[in-house]
């Protein structure tokens, strides 16, 4: 394996979250940057930015979630948040993939890491986006373009 260890004092999530407190207590996280429009609250098992806010003491919202794409103007403003959220943080999608995805691209261009290396401990995480060429691919153009 590569040197690249992933992501630290970053979570995302692994589905829908059921009790955003109960979610953000038991990360102990100081932050979440929240990637769900408004639409998303409306959806059985969705979650407002309201919820998120009243979890934590500090939050960004970046609506990144489909039928949005992702491109290298999200990625940059997903970097500047992260960059100004105290950790720990929470990342969080409707179910993981592309949350993962922000995480790892984050971790990524902090440590100097290849792509590589990124999808490599990607994969050995089992994380949601590895299984995803798209956001594979969106992970590889921000390691390379913003790095």
């Amino acid at each position: 394996m590569a040197d690249f260890e992933g992501p630290r004092d970053l979570q995302f999530n692994r589905g829908l979250i059921a009790d955003p407190e109960a979610f953000a207590r038991d990360a102990n996280a100081a932050s979440w940057l929240f990637l769900c429009g408004e639409e998303f609250a409306a959806m059985e098992g969705g979650m407002s930015y309201a919820s998120v806010q009243a979890a934590v003491g500090e939050s960004v919202n970046v609506v990144s979630d489909p039928p949005q794409l992702l491109d290298m103007d999200l990625a940059r403003q997903h970097v500047a948040a992260l960059d100004r959220l105290p950790r720990p943080t929470l990342v969080t999608c409707r179910s993981g993939p592309r949350s993962s995805a922000v995480i790892y691209l984050y971790a990524g261009l902090k440590a100097g890491a290849t792509a590589d290396e990124v999808l490599a401990r990607a994969e050995a995480d089992d994380a949601p986006f590895a299984r995803s060429d798209e956001l594979k691919a969106w992970v590889t153009q921000g390691l390379d373009e913003l790095s």
